[in-house]
């Protein structure tokens, strides 16, 4: 049955006013001033005022669990399609990370589509950490062309002492064969680069790209809010053409040791002249945030999806000027940096993955 969502103030994400959404068939028909439709039986949702925006798109989570660091008993767990839900997430992109011996890509399949059957217009990256990456088919392009799911490589790993040390010739290669999935297969197609706390920050990418013919959003660095050094090279880097991604999720003890909050690294990285379409936001989830000390674990714990939804809220909250560029970056802004036209904004057509927010507390309306 057709639903038309009225009194609704639309975010799409840019806002739009109030106006009426007409869904039928899980798609987008209609977004005007008033929805002429007679003659037909449909549901009728008084929005009430309350925030109609797109569904968010974390760009990373690890859905079939993550860690692993320190032994087998830091694994962490599988995250449930109900996690994601109730952040507002209805397209998380999953990835292995440090473990792609105890899990594989075969796991990570399986848990994508769990989350495609309960609902969530469910991704996931072929690869790992590691370089030569792991893959389903054999052949990272093949794996973007012929596995529904598979929109990229990733997250592979650089300035990190868990990652392979890859060479520029190696992340070159990466990006190439992923180009060439995305073109095949008319969606994604992109490398997303863990940036660790090494020292070289992004110069592994930026040896990738100089001299080469590869675009700079064939690369999709996360984790850029470690440092402040980090994060400035970020912001350098949108303003030539690439994306960035700021991690939600984080600790105190991280925060002491040197990580931005998410909401300061968004407010500096545009302060310090960011290209703002280009910087998305995402939680992790699943993943293991371990405290590391002189190369030695001290401590871990687990993401949660649930920081999606809170760093929305907290701008509504203590920063109402930074909302419009949280829900950016929550929504179209990795949608475009994933390749990903299904996802991220509120357009007739678009499948109508919707959230309700409650305009003041930034509650989900169920």
């Amino acid at each position: 049955m057709p639903t038309l969502i009225v009194n609704a103030e639309i975010f799409a994400p840019e806002p739009l006013g109030c106006r009426e959404v007409l869904v039928a068939g899980g798609k987008i028909i209609a977004v005007a001033d008033r929805v002429d439709i007679s003659g037909t039986e449909l549901e009728r949702v008084d929005a009430g005022g309350m925030c109609l925006l797109p569904g968010f798109v974390d760009a990373l989570t690890h859905p079939c669990g993550g860690g692993g660091e320190g032994g087998f008993a830091n694994r962490t767990a599988e995250v449930p399609a109900e996690e994601f839900v109730r952040a507002g997430v209805t397209s998380p992109v999953g990835a292995l990370g440090t473990d792609s011996i105890g899990r594989c890509l075969d796991v990570l399949f399986g848990n994508v589509m769990a989350l495609r059957a309960h609902g969530l217009a469910a991704y996931m990256y072929t690869g790992a950490y590691r370089v030569p990456a792991p893959t389903i088919t054999g052949d990272i392009a093949r794996d973007i062309t012929l596995v529904d799911p598979v929109i990229g490589v990733g997250e592979v790993a650089i300035s990190d002492h868990r990652s392979a040390q890859p060479t520029p010739q190696e992340l070159r290669r990466l990006a190439a064969d992923a180009a060439l999935g995305g073109t095949l297969a008319g969606r994604g197609g992109r490398v997303m680069l863990h940036v660790g706390d090494g020292e070289s920050r992004l110069q592994p990418m930026r040896d990738a790209l100089a001299g080469c013919d590869l675009p700079p959003h064939s690369f999709y660095p996360t984790h850029v809010n470690r440092s402040a050094e980090l994060l400035a090279e970020a912001a350098d880097f949108t303003r030539s053409g690439g994306y960035a991604d700021i991690t939600v999720s984080t600790t105190p003890e991280l925060v002491a040791s040197g990580d931005l909050p998410a909401l300061q690294a968004l407010e500096d990285a545009i302060a310090a002249g960011a290209d703002r379409r280009r910087l998305s936001l995402s939680s992790d989830a699943g993943g293991s945030l371990p405290l590391y000390v002189d190369g030695e674990l001290r401590g871990l714990t687990a993401a949660s999806p649930a920081v999606m939804l809170g760093i929305l809220q907290k701008a509504m909250r203590d920063a109402p000027e930074l909302v419009p560029a949280v829900v950016c970056a929550l929504t179209a802004n990795p949608a475009d940096a994933l390749g990903l036209s299904d996802c991220g904004r509120l357009l007739v057509g678009r499948p109508a993955n919707l959230l309700l927010l409650d305009g003041d507390s930034g509650e989900l309306r169920s």
